[in-house]
């Protein structure tokens, strides 16, 4: 795993150990990329299921001003903190250990939204659908913010969920797909 492009472009990042986090391959996070970037003139983000911190990093790196990342695994958080030191991100990120849904509501009551969304929750435990009405109803997400979403292929998201549409899916190989949504 290592950073694709950007100001940080090569940088490897570490894995969270054990088998409850699956990290996004280079070749899915530079697809992506491509479809929802690829480069950033600024904004703010949050990856809800932190993991190995991935997907947020390589976001900063091309250009994103300021990422949170929530993850309720130790290991998880340990490594995030260690990949966004690698990439000397320290100032511009904040971490948390804490669970999806209390996360929400605690970055609700603080008034953030978030130019781009991370869900990629573990596979056994897609919570999609009711993570993005949370989203929704706490108005997290800004104006012409996206939500991207890494799932299982053998999960069906709606074309519509709550106030976002899904402007985009790709399915790469029999196991992952990528759904973008966008505010209607």
């Amino acid at each position: 795993m290592r950073v694709i492009a950007g100001e940080c472009k090569g940088r490897p990042l570490k894995a969270v150990p054990g088998t409850n986090t699956r990290p996004t391959t280079d070749k899915i996070k530079e697809s992506i990329f491509n479809m929802i970037g690829p480069f950033f003139e600024g904004g703010t983000g949050l990856d809800l299921y932190g993991g190995s911190g991935g997907l947020g990093l390589e976001a900063l790196s091309r250009g994103m001003n300021h990422f949170i990342f929530i993850d309720k695994d130790q290991r998880a958080i340990h490594t995030i903190k260690e990949n966004i030191k690698q990439c000397n991100y320290e100032e511009k990120t904040e971490v948390f250990r804490n669970d999806a849904k209390r996360a929400l509501k605690a970055l609700h009551k603080r008034e953030v939204r978030f130019d781009m969304i991370f869900l990629d929750p573990p596979y056994a435990k897609q919570m999609l659908i009711k993570d993005m009405e949370e989203i929704d109803k706490l108005e997290l997400l800004a104006d012409d913010g996206s939500i991207v979403t890494e799932h299982g292929a053998d999960i069906s998201l709606p074309e519509q969920v709550g106030n976002f549409q899904r402007i985009r899916q790709e399915t790469y190989g029999k196991t992952t797909t990528i759904s973008i949504f966008k505010r209607i």
